[in-house]
C-alpha cells in the first residue's frame, strides 16, 4: 500500500502501512474454545497487540549504549472484525505507523501481545517506507502475553550482518536477544520460554518404578559419554534422574516453543500415530509381560497383515487400552465388535514378489541400497581381525578359514580377491560382543555376526560365509561358520544365519546409524546455533532450515521411544541395554568422518581420486547409496561454499567473527563436551573449515537421515526381511530343535525371529517414521522464498535447486539401467531414498531439510 498523509491535531504526518501475517491460537488449537472470546474481550478493553519500529541508523539521544531510536507504538487493526480462515490458518492484519524521519531505516521492531492468548507471528511487511520502499521481516515465532517476557520480543528486518558489520543502533539488541535465548540455567522451563540449553540424558529411566526401570545417565562421564540434549529443568526423582511426564502428557514435553511441530505436522503425526498410541499404552503392554506372545504360524499369516489384517483377540489388552486412551484414538484400531484389527500398507520389498527378499543377491544388495547402507566395508586382511582389547575380551579374531570360502571366489585366491578389492565384510562383532552376555540374559537369544561377501563381475555382492559368535564362559568367544546352501535343512540353516545378521543390522541401524548418528548428534548443533548465532548472522540463516522439528522429535523419542520400557527396548534385540550400547559407540564418533567422502574412504569402499568430480573413486561402482550420496554431497558443498564466500572474503574474517568462534567453542565444549578433547575437531580458522563443517551439518540433518530413515517401511515393514529380535539359538544336529527345523522350516524361522506383538509394534512405529508430513520442506527448498533480502545468496540458492533437479533426473535414469543390478535388485525396488523431492506420505523417497521425524 502507498504511504499516506493523514491529518492529526492540525499537523500533517506521514503514515506507513504494514501487513502482519499471523495465526491465532483458536485456529491452531481447536480444543481451546475460549481463545477467540478472550482475544475479543482483551481488544474491547484496550489490551491490544502493539508494534514499535526501531531505527537502524539513529540512536535514542538519551541512550549511552546507542540503542536504535524507537517509534511510537502502533496497534494491529480490526482484530475483532477480521475474518479468520480455519482452512488456511493464516490471517492478515493491517497496522499503521506514524512515520518519524529519525527512524530513517527500520532495522527491527518490538512487539507486545497484551491478549490473553498466544499467536504465531509469521511475517511483517512495511510498504513504501520513505527512501527504501518495501521492508520485510521474517518472524516465524510464537508470541505469548507480554508478562511472560522480561523484555519485549524483538524481530529484525530481513537483512544479514556479520557481528562487526551490524549497524551500531542494533548491536545491543542483537546481543540482548542472544542473552535471552541462553536463559539462566535455573528452574523448570515453561511452554512460553524461549530458552535453549543443554542437559545430559538423565530422563530415560525411573528410580520410582523399580530396578527394572533403572538406566544409566548418558553424557557427562567417561563411562557413558553422549551428545547433550535440550534441557527441560523438570524436578528430579533422585540426584541423578529427572522426573518423567505421564505417557498421555508426552506431547507437552518442553522444547522451545518455536521448535515445536507445526499444527499441520502435529495433525499428521497424530493421524498416523493412532495405532501406535494405543499399542504403547503401558497398562496394555503389562498384560503381555509374563505371557507367551502369540505366534505367526506361517509366512501367509504375516502376509495377512497387508492383505486384510489379523485379529488379536486379547481381551485384557483391549480393555486396559480402552481405559487409558481416549475413544477418538481407538477408532482406527478397534472394530465396533471390540476385536483388534490391523492392516498395513504392503512394503515395497514384497510388492513385486513375496519371496525375492530371501535370495542371497538381495541379502547383499541391501547392504548397498537398503535401509542401512553405511556399514559395509572392504576387507583388508584375512581372516578378519577384532579391535577389541585383548586384555578384556581375549582373542576375538575371526575363525572363518580359507576352507570355508576358497571355492567361492570365481577362481581367485583369497589374497588375489583382497588385492583386487573384491572382498567385503558386514561386521557387527566388535560392537555387540561386549554386551552380548548381558543381552542374552533377557528374552533375546542372539549372536555377534560377521558376514563376508565377494564382489562379482556383474557388480553384485555374493555372501561367502556368516560367522555367529557367543562369548566364551571365561574368555574369548565360540563361533560357528555357515556357508550358502540351496537345498534341504542346510538351506534352512543358511536362512536362519542370514536372519541373525539381519537382527544385528536392524538393531545397529536403529540405535547407531539412525538415532545416534543423525538425531542425537545434531541436537547440540541446534542448541548452540540458537544460543550463539544471531538471526542476523549469515550462518544462522544458512543452517536454520536444517534444524526444523529436530528438538521436538528427539524430545518425543525420549518420552516414548528410547526410554526404559519404550518402543525401542520392546522391539530391538539389545532391549534394556540399547541406549547404553549406543553410548559406548559414541566414543568412536568423529565429526569430520561424517563427511560422506571421508566415511567412504574410512570404510575402504572408496579411494582418493583427484580426477573424479567428487574427489574419490568408488571401489564398488554400483553402490547406489554412495553414487547418489556423492552427487548430493557435492551439490550441498558447492552451495555452502558459494554462500559462505559471499560473506567471508578472507580467512581472517572467520577468525574475527566472535559469534562463529563462540558457537564452535560451545559445540565442542558443551554440546559434544564428552569428546571436546578429540584431536579431529576443525579449528574454525579458515573459510574452508567453515564450509566443510556446515556441509557436514547439512548433510547429516538432511541426506544422511533420509537415507537411513525413509527406507524403514519399504524394507523393514516386512519383518521377515529385517527381523529385530531373535529368541532362539541356531538348532544343533541331534537335538529336538533340529528336527523341528527339518519338519517345518518356516514355522521354526517365525518362532526364532521377532514375535507377533513386537512385529505389530515395530511395523506401527516405522510406518509413522517413514512418512513425510504434508508440510515437509525438502532439500533445495525454503518455507519462505524471502528468507533473506540479499540477492547473491538467493541466486546461489536457485542454482543449488537447479542442480538438485538435474541430479534427481539422473537418478531416475540410472534406475532404468539394467546393467546396474543393485539399483533394482530381485525385489524390483528402485533406489530412490536420496531422490531430493517427494509427495507427502509413505513414498520411499525425498530428502527433508532436517531430522524432522
Amino acid at each position: 500500500m502507498d504511504a499516506i498523509n493523514g491529518c492529526c491535531a492540525g499537523d500533517y504526518k506521514k503514515k506507513i502501512r504494514g501487513n502482519v501475517v499471523l495465526m491465532k491460537k483458536n485456529v491452531l488449537d481447536l480444543t481451546d474454545l475460549t481463545a477467540s472470546f478472550h482475544d475479543r474481550w482483551d481488544e474491547l478493553f484496550g489490551q491490544k497487540v502493539s508494534l514499535q519500529l526501531i531505527s537502524a541508523v539513529n540512536s535514542e539521544p538519551s541512550e549511552n549504549d546507542l540503542r536504535g531510536k524507537l517509534g511510537k507504538p502502533a496497534y494491529l487493526e480490526k482484530w475483532i472484525t477480521t475474518a479468520t480462515s480455519l482452512a488456511a490458518g493464516e490471517t492478515t492484519f493491517e497496522v499503521t505507523f506514524d512515520w518519524d524521519e529519525e527512524i530513517g531505516v527500520p532495522g527491527a521492531f518490538l512487539i507486545k501481545n497484551n491478549h490473553h492468548n498466544e499467536f504465531y507471528l509469521k511475517t511483517v511487511t512495511l510498504e513504501d517506507v520513505p527512501g527504501l520502499g518495501r521492508v520485510h521481516f521474517v518472524c516465524k515465532s510464537w508470541i505469548y502475553h507480554a508478562d511472560h517476557y522480561s523484555k519485549p520480543r524483538i524481530f529484525f528486518a530481513n537483512k544479514t550482518y556479520l557481528p562487526q558489520d551490524t549497524p551500531a543502533p542494533l548491536r545491543k539488541y542483537r546481543e540482548e536477544e542472544l542473552f535471552q535465548l541462553r536463559g539462566n540455567r535455573e528452574g523448570e522451563l515453561q511452554e512460553w520460554d524461549r530458552v535453549y540449553d543443554y542437559d545430559v540424558y538423565n530422563d530415560l529411566g525411573s528410580s520410582k518404578k523399580g530396578p527394572e526401570y533403572f538406566r544409566p545417565v548418558l553424557g557427562g562421564s567417561s563411562e557413558h559419554p553422549y551428545p547433550r540434549r535440550g534441557r527441560t529443568g523438570r524436578k528430579k526423582e533422585d540426584p541423578n534422574t529427572e522426573s518423567r511426564l505421564p505417557l498421555l502428557e508426552s506431547l507437552s514435553i518442553y522444547v522451545p516453543r518455536d521448535e515445536r511441530f507445526s499444527h499441520l505436522k502435529m495433525a499428521d503425526v497424530l493421524a498416523y500415530g493412532l495405532k501406535t498410541v494405543a499399542q504403547v499404552a503401558k497398562n496394555g503392554l503389562d498384560a503381555f509381560a509374563d505371557a507367551t506372545p502369540n505366534e505367526f504360524d506361517s509366512f501367509d499369516d504375516v502376509l495377512k497383515l497387508y492383505e486384510g489384517g489379523i485379529k488379536l483377540p486379547c481381551v485384557p489388552l483391549i480393555e486396559n487400552i480402552r481405559k487409558n486412551i481416549p475413544l477418538e484414538f481407538l477408532e482406527e484400531i478397534f472394530r465396533s465388535d471390540g476385536e483388534r484389527f490391523f492392516k498395513f500398507p504392503k512394503p515395497q520389498v514384497i510388492q513385486y514378489n513375496h519371496s525375492a527378499w530371501r535370495t542371497d543377491e538381495e541379502f547383499g544388495r541391501e547392504m548397498l541400497a537398503g535401509v542401512n547402507p553405511v556399514i559395509i566395508r572392504r576387507l583388508e586382511e584375512f581372516p578378519p581381525k577384532s579391535k577389541l582389547d585383548r586384555e578384556l575380551y581375549g582373542d576375538q579374531n575371526s575363525k572363518i578359514s580359507e576352507e570355508h570360502i576358497q571355492n567361492s571366489l570365481d577362481g581367485l585366491t583369497i589374497d588375489e580377491a583382497i588385492r583386487n578389492n573384491r572382498m567385503f565384510i558386514l561386521d557387527h562383532h566388535d560392537a555387540l560382543m561386549p554386551y552380548l552376555r548381558r543381552i542374552n540374559t533377557t528374552s533375546t537369544k542372539t549372536y555377534a555376526t560377521r558376514t563376508l561377501l565377494f564382489l562379482k563381475d556383474d557388480g553384485t555382492l555374493k555372501p561367502l560365509a556368516i560367522e555367529l559368535s557367543l562369548p566364551h564362559d571365561e574368555y574369548g568367544f565360540n563361533s560357528e561358520v555357515y556357508t550358502p546352501a540351496e537345498n534341504g535343512v542346510e538351506s534352512s540353516i543358511w536362512q536362519l544365519a542370514k536372519a541373525y545378521v539381519g537382527v544385528n543390522d536392524s538393531g545397529y541401524h536403529q540405535l547407531i546409524s539412525h538415532w545416534l548418528h543423525t538425531h542425537a548428534v545434531i541436537e547440540p548443533f541446534v542448541i548452540a546455533t540458537n544460543r550463539q548465532l544471531s538471526v542476523l548472522h549469515p550462518i544462522y540463516k544458512l543452517l536454520e532450515p536444517h534444524f526444523r522439528d529436530t528438538m521436538n522429535i528427539n524430545a518425543l523419542a525420549r518420552q516414548i521411544l528410547i526410554n526404559a520400557g519404550g518402543f525401542l527396548e520392546l522391539t530391538v534385540y539389545p532391549s534394556k541395554y540399547s541406549m547404553e550400547m549406543s553410548s559406548s559407540l559414541y566414543r568412536s564418533w568423529d565429526f569430520t568422518e561424517q563427511a560422506l567422502p571421508e566415511d567412504l574412504k574410512k570404510r575402504g569402499v572408496a579411494v582418493d581420486d583427484p580426477n573424479s568430480p567428487h574427489g574419490v573413486r568408488l571401489l564398488i561402482k554400483d553402490y547406489p547409496y554412495a553414487v547418489d550420496g556423492l552427487e548430493i554431497w557435492s551439490a550441498i558443498k558447492e552451495w555452502v561454499r558459494d554462500y559462505c564466500f559471499i560473506y567471508y572474503k578472507t580467512d581472517e574474517m572467520v577468525q574475527n567473527d566472535n559469534e562463529i568462534q563462540s558457537w564452535w567453542k560451545e559445540l565442542r565444549e558443551e554440546g559434544h563436551g564428552d569428546l571436546k578433547d578429540a584431536p579431529w575437531w576443525p579449528k574454525m580458522q579458515t573459510r574452508e573449515e567453515l564450509v566443510e563443517s556446515c556441509t557436514i551439518i547439512i548433510w547429516v540433518g538432511s541426506a544422511l537421515h533420509a537415507a537411513v530413515n525413509f527406507g524403514q517401511y519399504p524394507y523393514a515393514g516386512y519383518l521377515l526381511n529385517r527381523p529385530t529380535i531373535s529368541r532362539r539359538f541356531m538348532p544343533r544336529q541331534g537335538f529336538p530343535e533340529y528336527e523341528e527345523l527339518e519338519s517345518n522350516p518356516d514355522k521354526f524361522f517365525l518362532e526364532t525371529i521377532t514375535a507377533q506383538l513386537q512385529t505389530l509394534l515395530g511395523i506401527s512405529l516405522i510406518e509413522i517414521l517413514s512418512r513425510h508430513s504434508s508440510d515437509e520442506v525438502y532439500l533445495g527448498q525454503r518455507d519462505n522464498p524471502e528468507w533473506t533480502a540479499d540477492k547473491e545468496p538467493l541466486e546461489a540458492f536457485k542454482k543449488f535447486g537447479r542442480k538438485l533437479e538435474v541430479i534427481q533426473d539422473r537418478m531416475f535414469d540410472m534406475n532404468k539401467d539394467v546393467n546396474l543390478k543393485n539399483r533394482f535388485g530381485p525385489v524390483k525396488v528402485p533406489y530412490t531414498l536420496l531422490v531430493p523431492t517427494s509427495a507427502a506420505g509413505l513414498t520411499g523417497r525425498g530428502i527433508p531439510n532436517s531430522v524432522s521425524i
